[in-house]
């Protein structure tokens, strides 16, 4: 049995107001469809999740709590996911490994990056993750979080 990693990037996100902290910016009315849609492709695969590491910026909480229709109690909200490079992503998410389903919520460029380095062995062969992208990934079980070790099993957005 394999481990599974989605990582979702935060939806729209409003234009910081001069001298707004980055981390308090809220979704736009796009972004918060955007997460609906993310909802929906969650439901549509029938993706549970037995974690859920979420930034504690506001667009990203947001988002959480729009893609899991409310269930987002769930969630450890990770300081360190802000701002993030990909190799203190893999520090986060190895916390969680025992964990079969992980959903990991947060920012470029260090999820485009993350992603990257897991399935083609460089972080900086990112190919992109739009507002509100989900790449699902699997891991061999038991195998460390290292580079190249993932395959893509889906790459979608809104």
């Amino acid at each position: 049995m394999s481990r599974e990693i989605v990582i979702l990037r935060h939806a729209q996100a409003q234009v910081a107001a001069p001298g707004q902290a980055d981390a308090t910016r809220e979704l736009t009315a796009h972004g918060r469809a955007e997460a609906a849609s993310v909802r929906r492709w969650f439901a549509e695969h029938a993706l549970t999740f037995d974690a859920v590491l979420c930034s504690p910026a506001a667009r990203a909480r947001q988002t959480l709590e729009l893609a899991l229709d409310g269930a987002a109690g769930q969630a450890r909200i990770e300081p360190r996911i802000y701002e993030a490079t990909p190799g203190t992503l893999i520090d986060v998410l190895d916390a969680a490994r025992g964990a079969g389903r992980v959903l990991l919520v947060g920012h470029n460029p260090g999820l485009e990056q993350l992603v990257a380095l897991l399935t083609e062995g460089r972080s900086e062969v990112a190919h992109g993750l739009p507002t509100a992208g989900v790449a699902r990934l699997s891991v061999p079980s038991g195998a460390p979080l290292e580079p190249g070790v993932a395959t893509l099993h889906a790459y979608w957005s809104p």
